[in-house]
């Protein structure tokens, strides 16, 4: 007896369609009269569409089946397409690199996220609204130091970190108060304590009697 094993078929360009569909599409491909072979290629595509749902919810939903097509055919299905055919050659093509922030962050602990908070408190006017922002600067970075070093800080040390981050431009108005680290972080949940029957009922029944208790028992 021969099996036919996955490993030994042909490989799927995409295989969230199944193996039909390949099936379907190779089989298109042999189909010598244009008429008929648009007319199946149109009734595969609706195969497909009902076969992946959520493909729906796009904007290019029909249009995105067809380019699968294409990519399933191995772009060699010579059909009328309502859309373009797509490019072979942008589906393999490396991805661009990345585009990320330059520079390195001066303390990890706070990141660039603090960085650039800072950044944009500097271009505010001086007033109430640079120093609400300030504020919840500060107490942002306070938070973020207890999470990642897991210990204590003086404010004074926060306080130092955000005028050596902000050159200086930033200053805490005298007076404000930064939150204590139980107003920041909240607090650690206890594991419930089950109550010990056991031992409740244990000690009930190693009790002694007494006398009198015998007495009125008979």
């Amino acid at each position: 007896m021969t099996y036919d094993y996955n490993t030994q078929r042909k490989r799927m360009a995409l295989p969230e369609y199944g193996r039909n569909v390949q099936k379907m599409v190779d089989h298109i491909k042999t189909i010598q009269d244009r008429d008929e072979r648009n007319r199946a290629a149109r009734t595969i595509i609706q195969i497909m569409g009902n076969l992946n749902p959520q493909l729906r919810d796009e904007g290019d939903f029909r249009h995105k089946l067809w380019d699968h097509l294409s990519l399933i055919a191995n772009f060699e299905l010579d059909i009328d397409s309502p859309y373009p055919v797509p490019e072979q050659t942008k589906f393999f093509e490396k991805p661009g690199p990345v585009p990320y922030q330059q520079g390195n962050v001066r303390f990890l602990h706070y990141g660039r996220i603090v960085e650039l908070m800072i950044d944009a408190a500097c271009e505010l006017k001086d007033g109430e609204e640079k120093e609400y922002f300030t504020t919840l600067i500060v107490n942002q970075m306070k938070k973020s130091y207890i999470t990642w070093n897991r210990s204590q800080v003086p404010d004074e040390v926060i306080i130092g970190d955000m005028t050596l981050l902000s050159k200086g431009r930033l200053k805490m108005t005298e007076g404000v108060r930064i939150l204590e680290v139980r107003e920041l972080l909240p607090p650690a949940k206890k594991k419930p304590q089950g109550k010990s029957m056991g031992k409740s009922h244990g000690k009930q029944q190693n009790k002694p009697f007494h006398k009198k208790q015998l007495h009125n028992r008979h």
